[in-house]
């Protein structure tokens, strides 16, 4: 009898979670100021793509729990909003977060594909919303790194860039592995997500110097978790803004 009740207590916390997690992510019932504050953030990335001649972009932090893998899916929602054919890949293969965000099945996925062991076509997520595919991470394996490196994800980028608008990886904070840095060579740049009352200004300088090292980019930031004061002193909504990095 106890098993099954911390079975049933397991599968609770479980339901809990995601349901938190779909109270963040962009939808028909989400406040106006967070849905133009993703527009204008979306604006801004599509002007910083523009001057270059790739479509891929990784979002990434500092450290984990920061909220970058919930600002990937609504970026990816926003894009989608326009017509654009767009994927969202989860490439924290240490710690992924995508499926349980957008409510998906993780039997296989990105790391399951670059490994050989399944095609593109019976892993990704068609049309989780017009317009917009989603690859997740797939099995957590023991190679991470490796896994990034391969050539295989070469040949991947050369289908996805003749498939799709937009490239969105979610990959792992920078200040925890380096695997975020091992896109450098597919993508844009960095969209970097910090997290109000958490991120430091000497994390923020790490991130910077951690990205500028690998001469790659930083695209501008995302500040997550800021909040207003009502008229009663009560905080107000949960939202984000974006501000292009010089």
């Amino acid at each position: 009898m106890r098993e099954n009740k911390a079975v049933k207590e397991d599968s609770k916390k479980k339901r809990s979670g995601n349901k938190k997690d779909s109270k963040n992510v962009l939808s028909e019932k989400s406040k106006f100021a967070i849905v133009e504050a993703y527009k204008s953030a979306r604006t801004n990335i599509m002007f910083s793509l523009s001057a270059t001649d790739k479509k891929a972009f990784c979002v990434t932090s500092y450290a984990k729990g920061d909220g970058k893998s919930t600002v990937a899916a609504n970026l990816a929602i926003s894009f989608s909003k326009m017509g654009k054919k767009v994927i969202l890949i989860d490439c924290d293969l240490r710690r992924p977060n995508i499926h349980n965000i957008l409510k998906l099945e993780n039997k296989a996925g990105f790391s399951d594909m670059v490994g050989r062991m399944v095609m593109f076509d019976d892993v990704v997520h068609h049309e989780v919303l017009p317009c917009l595919d989603v690859l997740t991470s797939g099995t957590i394996p023991p190679n991470p790194s490796e896994l990034i490196c391969s050539p295989e994800v070469t040949r991947f980028m050369e289908r996805l860039n003749r498939e799709y608008d937009y490239i969105i990886f979610d990959s792992p904070p920078v200040g925890v592995v380096a695997d975020a840095l091992l896109l450098k060579d597919y993508i844009s740049g960095y969209l970097l997500v910090t997290r109000e009352r958490k991120t430091t200004h000497g994390d923020i300088e790490k991130l910077i110097q951690n990205i500028k090292v690998t001469k790659a980019k930083p695209l501008g930031f995302i500040r997550v978790g800021v909040t207003h004061e009502g008229k009663r002193g009560k905080r107000g909504y949960y939202y984000y803004y974006y501000y292009q990095y010089y």
